[in-house]
């Protein structure tokens, strides 16, 4: 039996130490709206807010979900708003990823 919040909060004590008993109901966050699109490095997809209370306000309605299978053992995303550009830090050891897609991955990705 789970409890959770107006915020959407919920607790879940399991005997399953694998399984959170912390969590967010299935109605709060983002969800994918459209196709998840093929990039040269890995995939995009376009995420629209669920109507759920909001945590810190000025929720960004529609995000840019950015994927990338850099290597075997690294993936990374990057969530953005598609409408604004926002700055970046730049960081002397983090440069934009080019290349192919890794491939034999020792992970898995859903979205």
């Amino acid at each position: 039996q789970s409890t959770c919040t107006l915020r959407g909060c919920c607790w879940s004590p399991e005997s399953n130490t694998s399984v959170p008993w912390c969590f967010f109901s299935s109605n709060h966050g983002y969800k994918v709206d459209g196709s998840i699109r093929s990039t040269e490095a890995g995939f995009e997809t376009t995420l629209t807010r669920l109507p759920s209370p909001s945590f810190f306000g000025n929720d960004i309605n529609i995000v840019l979900l950015t994927g990338e299978y850099q290597t075997p053992n690294r993936f990374r995303f990057k969530i953005t708003d598609p409408k604004t550009h926002r700055f970046e830090v730049p960081h002397e050891h983090v440069r934009s990823f080019t290349g192919s897609a890794a491939s034999n991955l020792n992970y898995k990705v859903d979205v």
